[in-house]
């Protein structure tokens, strides 16, 4: 017969194990990025000769984070329904600690960016990400004159439930009117090689492996005024916190 005292422990044990198999499964918070770059537009009159190499860079960056999921999209495969399509299915299965992230590199212009067919604008975008149940939405782009995506007609036609649930952050590489500069040699923009090396971790400025919206601007800001000679000016706009986490590692 088994002695009391070992019954009552094998009970315990197995009281623990039912427990636990009904608590539900920690999962970690995931981060998705969806990465767009077009150097080659239909013809060659508005080829660019980075945004490709930004874009790829950036997932580079992101799929080292092993908590990751990227889509990278480049020149001919940039178009928009298919950008939208991506960043619809995206923004659908994040969940409320995930970060989400869209990169732009290309051409801009008021209201919005140039996909290799067309234009995404400001309001699509908006529209989409107030949607995701994500609280760390965020908008990277570096685009000539990128500060001026939030104007044109476009962004009026926006619904003011999208404005009021969005909580997405833009960090933009340039303002209104400026142009995103890059020099010969390098293989990005100012903004983008600054942005990756901040995310890097060149930003965690207090080393606990999670990098705020706030410390990415810093950093980000500082480098590339400093490698423009003071001739570009990154902006950062949006509903969201200065202690919002834009990367975890």
């Amino acid at each position: 017969m088994m002695p009391i005292c070992h019954m009552y422990k094998v009970t315990q044990i197995l009281l623990l194990s039912v427990v636990l198999a009904l608590l539900p499964l920690s999962v970690q918070a995931k981060i998705y990025l969806l990465s767009v770059g077009i150097s080659d537009y239909p013809g060659t009159r508005n080829d660019l000769r980075l945004p490709h190499n930004d874009a790829a860079t950036m997932q580079w960056l992101y799929k080292e984070n092993k908590q990751a999921k990227v889509c990278l999209l480049m020149n001919d495969k940039a178009k928009v329904a298919t950008v939208k399509k991506a960043l619809q299915k995206m923004v659908s299965v994040a969940t409320a600690d995930d970060i989400v992230v869209i990169f732009f590199s290309g051409h801009g212009v008021k209201g919005g960016f140039v996909c290799y067919d067309g234009f995404l604008y400001y309001d699509d975008i908006y529209t989409a990400m107030a949607s995701c149940k994500s609280k760390n939405k965020m908008v990277f782009a570096d685009a000539c004159f990128a500060g001026a995506i939030r104007q044109g007609k476009s962004n009026a036609n926006a619904s003011s439930n999208s404005v009021n649930k969005g909580n997405v952050m833009f960090f933009l590489s340039s303002r209104s009117n400026e142009k995103s500069i890059e020099r010969p040699g390098m293989t990005n923009g100012f903004f983008t090689y600054a942005l990756q090396h901040g995310l890097r971790g060149g930003a965690d400025k207090n080393r606990d492996r999670i990098i705020t919206a706030k410390e990415l601007f810093d950093y980000v800001s500082e480098k590339v005024k400093k490698n423009s000679g003071n001739r570009q000016h990154p902006v950062m706009w949006g509903k969201f916190s200065d202690d919002m986490p834009v990367m975890k590692w």
